[in-house]
């Protein structure tokens, strides 16, 4: 079955990066988390009852622009391109609400219009970095790294993790912000650092690469060849009826 071929040593990359690294470390961006500030921020500067509705507005405008502008210049510059510089901006502005919020609300004071209008910049910022990056790349690249013998099954297993963390985050955020208050964002801020380390050391470029060639990125990859290699010759020696290595 297709999930058992998933699971042979050759298909081990697509199954860390594509199956599960990528579409849990989509939720683990603290994206909800930023957002679960905004009607605040906009109650502070004035808009009252229509809070969610402009904050609503300004994220989803964002996110919209984000994802042409992701559309149209992901083959020109990269994925990898995307990634990287995208999640340097989301730790900034972690960092950034972070020391706002542990300043403004550490002492029980109210933001005031001009820290709040400096907040909505940096929660478009985020959104805008988000947007063009793990937003829509989150579902891109696993479909690009998986061949048509596996996609069915890797397919399933990247919805399916998807789903269980945007479940755990959405459960755990209210808590984590109970005991970590502003160092929740640090906590993300943290996450998109390691992220950013896992698509800089462990993803290959899959620009303009077709499917039938992914398997080449691996095989030629300083960490995963190894265990490409590997998988690969002990199905060689299996075929050809010799006692394969463990």
């Amino acid at each position: 079955s297709p999930f058992k071929i998933l699971l042979k040593r050759k298909y081990r990359p697509q199954l860390v990066i594509g199956a599960l690294g990528i579409p849990a470390f989509q939720q683990l961006t603290g994206n909800n988390s930023i957002l679960f500030y905004a009607p605040v921020i906009f109650q502070s500067l004035g808009f009252g009852a229509n809070a969610s509705l402009f904050s609503s507005f300004i994220t989803n405008g964002a996110l919209l622009v984000a994802t042409v502008i992701s559309m149209f210049l992901v083959d020109k510059f990269g994925r990898r391109k995307f990634f990287l510089e995208a999640g340097f901006e989301m730790i900034c502005c972690m960092i950034i609400t972070a020391v706002v919020l542990a300043v403004e609300f550490g002492h029980g004071k109210e933001l005031s219009k001009g820290i709040s209008a400096f907040l909505v910049i940096v929660i478009f910022l985020f959104v805008l970095a988000y947007g063009r990056s793990w937003g829509p790349l989150g579902w891109l690249v696993p479909s690009e790294l998986f061949p048509l013998e596996i996609r069915s099954a890797a397919q399933s297993i990247v919805v399916c993790v998807n789903m269980i963390f945007t479940a755990l985050v959405a459960q755990l955020f209210l808590l984590s912000l109970c005991h970590l208050k502003y160092g929740i964002f640090l906590l993300f801020g943290s996450l998109i650092v390691v992220m950013s380390c896992f698509v800089f050391f462990l993803l290959p470029e899959t620009k303009q690469v077709p499917i039938e060639e992914i398997y080449l990125l691996f095989e030629n990859h300083w960490f995963w060849k190894n265990i490409v290699r590997e998988g690969t010759d002990q199905e060689q020696g299996k075929s050809n009826g010799k006692p394969v290595a463990t």
